[in-house]
């Protein structure tokens, strides 16, 4: 067995008395006093949660942008200053190698942040394919932090009121707590919230700062992976994969129009064509409505009990109080209140098609001027 890597976070999650798993290739907390209270507790509060597993990376140069765009299909030559986007690194044949953030905090190109399970590989396949003035900078020096729900736009303005007028999405490099930090207004859990890029040596100071805050508690991997499906999130290597397009995933948004104009992207005979035919399957949101929860690999059925498809994600919605899932079906079989059956435990249970989010997501967008 490999030796499971450790975040800087490492000895504060075993003083909290965390239960510690492996994940990414690293020994993650999963809960410290439960699943469900951290999950209501971030619902209604502050969530602290340490994501320094996953790939944090510069791209700079004159030609970062464009060589960007290569591996992508959003549009960053007209992303502003001082915001990101969501994206997707495609194979040749539009697959989802991985999804990824990349955003402009200041004037030194992108700063990308990739998931845990993947950053080798995705780094080392930009890396390979470098042309032109581009330098790729693994930030392996730094630590990664989340806070997530209601109160937490409150409990980092009480630390630097500058961050009270970010607005989702927006992304900023400042000075925070006595350290130097990439900081953006977004998450995985569907709240409000910030992900904090810190010096590694300066996280577990911060990371104590913040839990000295009442509103705010920490939080493991087992309610980040509640509250994402909550939020109708997708977990690559679950929900998405290479073989996933982001038509057949619901991801159409991160198709830029511009890039979909030019199609100049990865697998963009496949997508452009999916877009206009419809692709062969498509990820749909289920409401298990009786039984034990329908879990990752259980078969879809439709009325008359033929497989048509495969859950990705599923398990109780502790705000909900019933059993959801994720899973892949034919469109035709995809609209909304279409009446179907997951197979549990080789027993059929009755399921619906609903629409996601789940949960209503409550990201904070500034009003327009």
């Amino acid at each position: 067995m490999t030796e499971l890597k450790t975040t800087p976070l490492n000895a504060a999650h075993r003083a909290l008395g965390a239960r510690m798993v492996g994940f990414g290739g690293y020994d993650m907390p999963v809960q410290y006093e439960g699943v469900l209270a951290e999950h209501r507790w971030t619902r209604e509060h502050a969530g602290l949660f340490d994501v320094s597993h996953m790939g944090q990376a510069r791209i700079s140069g004159a030609d970062a942008i464009g060589w960007f765009e290569r591996f992508v299909p959003g549009d960053y030559q007209i992303l502003k200053d001082g915001k990101q986007k969501y994206s997707l690194l495609l194979n040749d044949d539009g697959g989802i190698m991985d999804d990824l953030m990349a955003g402009k905090p200041d004037h030194g190109g992108l700063y990308v942040v990739v998931n845990a399970g993947n950053k080798e590989e995705d780094f080392a396949y930009l890396q390979a394919r470098l042309e032109g003035d581009v330098t790729l900078t693994r930030l392996e020096d730094r630590a990664l932090l989340a806070i997530q729900g209601p109160e937490a736009a409150e409990v980092m303005a009480a630390h630097e009121p500058v961050l009270a007028e970010m607005g989702f999405m927006d992304s900023a490099r400042l000075m925070l707590f006595g350290a130097d930090c990439f900081i953006s207004r977004s998450g995985y859990t569907g709240e409000d919230g910030y992900e904090i890029s810190v010096p590694g040596d300066q996280a577990e100071r911060i990371w104590n700062t913040l839990l000295e805050d009442a509103r705010v508690k920490p939080i493991g991997l087992g309610a980040r992976d509640s509250l994402r499906l909550e939020a109708g999130l997708p977990l690559h290597g679950h929900d998405i994969d290479p073989t996933t397009s982001p038509v057949e995933g619901a991801l159409t948004f991160a198709l830029s129009k511009s890039r979909k104009e030019r199609a100049d992207f990865p697998g963009a005979d496949r997508i452009l064509k999916e877009l206009a035919d419809g692709p062969a399957r498509v990820r749909v949101g289920l409401h298990v409505k009786e039984g034990a929860p329908a879990r990752e690999g259980a078969e879809i059925a439709d009325a008359d009990g033929t497989v048509i498809g495969t859950v990705t994600s599923g398990g109780p919605s502790p705000t909900l109080g019933h059993n959801i899932a994720m899973g892949y079906v034919p469109p035709h079989l995809s609209a909304l209140g279409m009446d179907l059956k997951v197979i549990v435990r080789g027993k059929p249970a009755a399921a619906t098609v609903i629409a996601m989010p789940f949960v209503a997501q409550r990201y904070y967008r500034k009003p327009r001027a």
